[in-house]
């Protein structure tokens, strides 16, 4: 896709190791997708932290050796974000936590699920 292309309905998808080193590749992927819609600074910033906090989340769940997958869909005016890892427990972060309060005040929705062996956290993050 050219610098000229629209980037929206685009899906990107991204798969790390499972490894708290690699959540800064997660954040700065994050930050530029978002600023490629027109997000503000202060977004893109809401959303870098929400996205390394999700990641952080999950990292204690993971299997021994597994990789983080992270999918970013681009909307318009909205970034929806999945955040998943491989997990033998089907143990959803808990919302009543303090970085569940953390992730929903910079993210604006957030959900969870536990499906085929994986744990997500979603995130959608709007602009405006």
């Amino acid at each position: 896709m050219g610098e000229s292309d629209t980037p929206f309905g685009d899906l990107v998808e991204l798969q790390v190791p499972a490894s708290s080193a690699y959540l800064a590749v997660l954040r700065t992927t994050a930050a530029r997708l978002a600023a490629r819609i027109g997000f503000t600074l202060d977004e893109i910033e809401d959303l870098r932290i929400a996205v390394d906090e999700a990641g952080a989340m999950l990292l204690p769940l993971a299997t021994n050796g597994s990789t983080m997958q992270c999918s970013f869909q681009l909307q318009a005016d909205v970034l929806d974000v999945v955040v998943s890892v491989p997990a033998t427990h089907a143990e959803l972060p808990g919302r009543s936590s303090f970085a569940w309060t953390v992730l929903s005040a910079l993210a604006g929705e957030v959900r969870s699920r536990a499906e085929d062996g994986r744990v997500s956290i979603v995130l959608r993050k709007s602009r405006g």
